[in-house]
């Protein structure tokens, strides 16, 4: 355990009574023991004195990839949860998107093994059918038992809609949670960019919002007659803002989440065929990006996901049509939000997933776990290779003006600096 004194610390943490305080904050065996104008530093404790120093309740990210099992050359789970680390989050929700699958309990237990003794914490997603494969009902509960947080298929939208109706009635049994991606696969069909202006000037073929929207409709429609709680993962359109917001009027357990790259980028930066920006759902044009950030400003998106899914580079350097989708986003998430949005609200969003998988979050107050995300802002910084930790550098922010930066973390008895 390390004995931590962070130094002239600015707290914010609506929930503490120290909030938009400046104060010294001593950590001793993971706990908050003392918050004070000024604390001495005695032998044995690492002193944190930086310059701009803010911290608050942990960050959790509520979708990355680490590739393990399967794809360690894209990353492993120990060196992923560095850079989570070292990102400013203190924990992750893990998608099953590995070789194999994480679908059923040995695989939960596997990914839960290997991410023992690290300063961020890491919470499986267990995958919701077989393989991910869309046919049949992984094991659910037996995932649930072996510590999965929730269940969906990452990047997979589920056309069955009976299938869909079955598992939101029989998670409700073990108070499970459903992570359902959106997207009609007929609509989508070979598309590879937001159906707009840019995709016709490029003659790419797109992906048109109805592919979300008709999916969200249809799940939200299919809750509504189940009951149970449901996460709509990276929402996309302007419709899909407007049908959760619609279904949380009605009462519906439904959260969404948008991702950090569908907030801050729109579809001009395609004008280049960079690889890099190909994602899913793709980056959308300007209106759509602003509305996105509307609804996050009003409270209609719950969470904020860098949707972090490191690729190798013979998946991505390809042509356009032919590349994978997806970025890695951990290390650039805290400063590219705070180009768009304010500080307390980036803080919110990033704090809410642990609130919508129901994991403790315990406020900066004496004798609390220290759980702890650090970070400065008003630093202004061109994102580049060398602020990569991951093992893929596939980032569609390399070259980007960012603001702010993450420093590390405390938590689990641990300190995790970055540089």
């Amino acid at each position: 355990m390390t004995q931590v004194i962070l130094k002239q610390a600015k707290i914010i943490d609506p929930s503490s009574s120290f909030h938009n305080q400046i104060m010294d904050i001593k950590i001793e065996n993971g706990t908050i023991t003392q918050i004070e104008k000024d604390i001495q530093a005695t032998s044995g404790f690492e002193v944190v004195n930086v310059p701009n120093l803010h911290v608050s309740k942990g960050w959790m990210d509520s979708s990355v990839s680490f590739g393990e099992p399967g794809y360690e050359d894209r990353e492993t789970i120990e060196n992923g949860l560095k850079v989570a680390a070292k990102s400013g989050f203190t924990a992750v929700a893990l998608q099953p998107n590995s070789s194999p699958v994480i679908d059923n309990q040995s695989q939960v237990r596997f990914v839960l093994d290997k991410a023992k003794n690290q300063a961020t914490s890491l919470y499986p997603i267990g995958a919701l059918t077989k393989g991910s494969e869309g046919t049949d009902l992984a094991e659910l509960f037996d995932m649930k038992n072996a510590g999965a947080i929730a269940f969906g298929d990452y990047q997979k939208a589920l056309q069955n809609a009976n299938l869909q109706k079955i598992a939101l009635q029989y998670v409700q049994d073990f108070d499970g949670m459903l992570i359902a991606f959106c997207q009609d696969s007929n609509l989508k069909g070979v598309g590879i960019a937001n159906e707009g202006v840019v995709s016709t000037k490029l003659g790419m073929k797109g992906i048109p919002a109805l592919a979300e929207e008709l999916h969200v409709a249809r799940n939200l429609f299919l809750l509504e007659y189940t009951g149970g709680k449901l996460h709509i993962p990276t929402i996309s359109t302007k419709g899909s803002i407007k049908l959760i917001k619609e279904a949380k009027a009605k009462g519906l357990q439904v959260t969404c989440s948008v991702a950090v790259h569908n907030l801050v980028l729109n579809d001009e930066e395609l004008m280049g065929f960079d690889s890099r920006y190909k994602v899913l759902p793709p980056l959308r044009e300007e209106a759509t990006r602003k509305a996105l950030v509307e609804a996050v400003l009003d409270g209609t998106i719950d969470c904020i996901t860098s949707d972090h899914n490191p690729l190798d580079i013979e998946h991505k350097k390809l042509e356009f049509d032919l590349a994978k989708d997806g970025t890695i986003g951990l290390e650039s998430a805290f400063g590219a939000l705070a180009t768009i949005l304010p500080l307390e609200v980036i803080i919110e969003k990033l704090t809410a997933n642990k609130l919508v998988f129901n994991i403790n979050n315990p406020s900066i107050t004496s004798g609390n776990k220290a759980d702890i995300s650090m970070f400065v802002i008003d630093e202004n910084w061109v994102f580049g290779k060398e602020n990569i930790v991951s093992k893929s550098k596939n980032s569609a922010f390399l070259g980007k003006n960012l603001k702010g930066k993450a420093i590390g973390i405390y938590n689990n008895g641990q300190l995790v600096m970055n540089n």
